[in-house]
């Protein structure tokens, strides 16, 4: 008896000291691995040509403000006279339904879509009782008469009367003697806010495309060479 009892004390303890063992053992735990990100593919995009034919999802004008027919003239004189514009990142638009004192000068962004609004006045021959509205149009010299379709901007230019200026060059059998006429797109006194605000309209010109004085400095940057300008009634 005493001898099972010894052995049952000794067993016990030698228990004991084999939980204590696995008590006191230390953890294993395992690092963290930094896995790292992966890399960025850019894939670059070919330019994106814009004809008449636009991507559906950015539709140009999203808030209407030129009226369609223009749009659309517009749109096909950038497809007929593509060797003359070279530029197609925006395109100006002249609207000459509309009342000089409305704004009626667009540029439109044809990446974007945006239109951006500006007022122009038109030629005094154009409207000789000075009625605000253009009714006559003419690419003869000294008509003093404003002329639509297309043109192309040559660059910015400077006269001696009127100044800084974007030169504009005539493509259509109805402007295309644009440069002998000297039709430009300048600033006047008579096409600023203040002119309009005592008058009620914009003056006449003698068949540029005058524009307000602060409007000028930008258009002059932005027009550049070879991009379409089109006037329409």
């Amino acid at each position: 008896m005493q001898l099972a009892r010894r052995g049952f004390i000794l067993g016990g303890a030698a228990l004991m000291s084999g939980c204590a063992t696995a008590a006191t053992r230390p953890a294993v735990t395992v690092a963290q691995v930094q896995v790292p990100p992966a890399p960025t593919i850019q894939v670059e995009r070919a330019p994106e040509v814009i004809t008449s034919q636009l991507n559906s999802t950015r539709p140009l004008d999203p808030r209407g403000s030129v009226r369609k027919e223009l749009m659309e003239r517009a749109m096909a004189a950038l497809d007929i006279h593509k060797d003359r514009i070279t530029q197609r990142d925006r395109m100006y638009l002249v609207d000459f339904k509309k009342f000089s004192g409305d704004e009626r000068l667009y540029e439109v962004d044809l990446h974007g879509g945006a239109v951006t609004l500006m007022r122009t006045s038109h030629g005094r021959g154009s409207d000789p009782a000075h009625t605000g509205f253009a009714e006559h149009f003419s690419n003869t010299p000294d008509s003093y008469m404003s002329s639509v379709g297309a043109y192309a901007t040559a660059g910015a230019g400077f006269g001696a009367q009127q100044g800084p200026n974007v030169l504009l060059d005539g493509l259509e059998y109805t402007n295309n003697m644009a440069r002998e006429r000297a039709i430009i797109v300048h600033g006047a006194d008579y096409a600023d806010p203040d002119f309009l605000a005592r008058e009620g309209k914009l003056g006449r010109s003698y068949g540029c495309f005058s524009v307000a004085h602060h409007d000028l400095p930008v258009l002059r940057e932005r027009m550049g060479e070879g991009r379409l300008l089109f006037a329409w009634a």
